[in-house]
């Protein structure tokens, strides 16, 4: 039976090097934080208890948690004395935790859940008082170093400031993820002190006096070393938001989706894609974006909660919390704010922006309109050029096209409006009441043209000196023909200019 566990996560760092009023562990990359990462690894293990031991930006770490992990307990370190005082903190707030006490950083966001269940699997299994995760880096400058006995065995972990000039020449380092025998825990961190060069109770001496006190302790070493690497600046952080990439990009590949420059395509952990999906450059996929089958993303493409069904094309456009239906189409050069819904084979086009609006199935908008709070129905048309004009500058009201219309370009529908089934609307028209079904809808009245109106309304500018030179062209390509005379015969005059003619 599997002893009862316990999560502490070690949140309350101020991570100065980091230079910024956001609390490290909220730092994002690749659809979480550093510190939701660490909890959905974490996540596997079958915590009965998770305590996140919070300090630095404490309010911030909070509320956090209450929008990704409100069965966590947050633990207040008030005062930062090193992570043996934090965990001993997060313990005294839950004096009747038992059983297995599994402790992570909260800034290793490359760790896996399965990973932390080997750990603690290997450490339950072997009966030991305290288990270290280990990794053995290509450079392990400022880590913590595993230091082993003659036998092989862990004899204690050194910090780097602490170390010898030997000590510092090992290469195999602590991971700052443990699991400890929550009893013998208790008891050693009671015992801790802070004679170190920080001046800080460090959980690491744990082992240390277990060992001396002759309880087993134990090293788990991790199959990837970069599963362990922490972050402590923002080029760190750069640098894991690549790796992460490449981890998400090569398990989505060999799932059976084309990602055809992967260097160049950012798709969240949260985000899901199918098999047969192709994935062009300068892609990101974000939050709970799901790509179908068959379905081609991008280039040029960001796409922030949504849902692209199979068969669906995504070209150059930006879409945020939209749904593009089986076989639509997208793009070039669309936004989807929220709310869009495309219905089945239906196509937003070029320059086209489209806002909490259902366009149904094989409707289109191809271009250079926007459409704001409507509802499309089936095989419609939206002539180029058309505004749907939702706000009368206090509430947006809603816009009706029926099935089977044709609306003109250059149309203005003036919500609330409804143009019914089969109905027709011509080009320029102001659709300011509901158009029956099967009607033509115009507006305005006969063109009119008022000779000389900018040349009098509008003298000096550059309009008007343009019309100037215009008319007297005109005029004087008139009065050439004026010099043309006919004869009776209807041939022009010999003499007249342009005359081609012979007898």
């Amino acid at each position: 039976m599997t002893e009862a566990r316990t999560v502490v996560i070690l949140a309350a760092g101020e991570g100065k090097r980091m230079k910024s009023a956001l609390s490290k562990m909220l730092h994002p990359l690749l659809g979480r934080t550093l510190l939701g990462h660490v909890l959905a690894a974490a996540a596997p293990a079958g915590a009965d208890r998770t305590l996140v031991v919070v300090g630095h930006a404490a309010d911030q770490v909070e509320a956090h948690l209450v929008e990704v992990a409100p069965h966590a307990t947050p633990v207040l370190q008030a005062e930062q004395h090193g992570t043996g005082h934090a965990v001993r903190i997060a313990l005294e707030a839950a004096p009747e935790v038992n059983g297995t006490v599994v402790v992570l950083n909260g800034d290793v966001p490359l760790l896996r859940g399965e990973t932390v269940t080997a750990l603690l699997e290997a450490h339950e299994r072997a009966g030991a008082a305290a288990t270290v995760l280990a990794a053995e880096v290509p450079d392990p400058t400022g880590l913590g170093r595993i230091v082993r006995d003659p036998a092989g065995g862990l004899e204690r972990i050194v910090e780097e400031r602490d170390a010898s000039p030997a000590e510092r020449g090992i290469r195999e380092i602590n991971a700052g993820i443990y699991a400890f025998n929550g009893r013998l825990l208790r008891a050693a961190l009671a015992k801790l002190t802070s004679d170190n060069d920080q001046g800080e109770e460090y959980l690491t001496d744990v082992f240390g006096l277990l060992a001396a006190a002759g309880e087993p302790v134990a090293v788990h070493v991790a199959a990837d070393f970069e599963e362990t690497l922490g972050c402590n600046d923002r080029v760190e952080l750069a640098g894991l938001r690549g790796r992460l990439r490449d981890r998400v990009n090569t398990a989505l590949m060999r799932s059976g989706v084309t990602i055809l420059d992967p260097a160049t395509t950012w798709i969240d952990v949260t985000a899901t894609v199918e098999r047969d999906a192709v994935i062009d450059q300068n892609t990101q996929l974000r939050g709970a974006t799901r790509v179908g089958t068959g379905a081609t993303v991008g280039p040029d493409t960001t796409l922030i909660d949504t849902i692209v069904a199979a068969g669906a094309t995504v070209l150059r456009a930006h879409a945020v919390q939209s749904e593009v239906g089986p076989g639509a189409s997208v793009g070039p050069y669309a936004y989807l704010r929220p709310g869009t819904r495309l219905g089945e084979k239906s196509k937003i086009g070029t320059f086209v922006e489209a806002k909490n609006s259902e366009i149904g199935t094989g409707s289109k908008v191809p271009h250079l309109s926007y459409v704001g709070d409507a509802t499309i129905g089936e095989y419609s048309n939206i002539g180029a050029a058309s505004v749907f004009v939702n706000y009368d500058g206090v509430a947006k009201h809603r816009t009706v096209i029926g099935s089977h219309a044709r609306t003109g370009s250059d149309n203005m529908f003036v919500a609330p409006v409804e143009v019914g089934d089969g109905a027709y609307t011509g080009a320029g028209t102001v659709v300011r009441r509901d158009v029956p079904p099967g009607a033509l809808s115009v507006s305005g009245g006969p063109q009119r043209i008022f000779e000389g109106w900018v040349e009098s309304r509008r003298p000096g500018t550059a309009a008007a000196e343009a019309a100037k030179q215009a008319n007297a062209a005109a005029q004087a390509a008139r009065a050439t023909r004026d010099q043309l005379h006919v004869t009776e015969d209807g041939h022009a005059d010999a003499d007249a200019p342009g005359d081609t003619s012979s007898e």
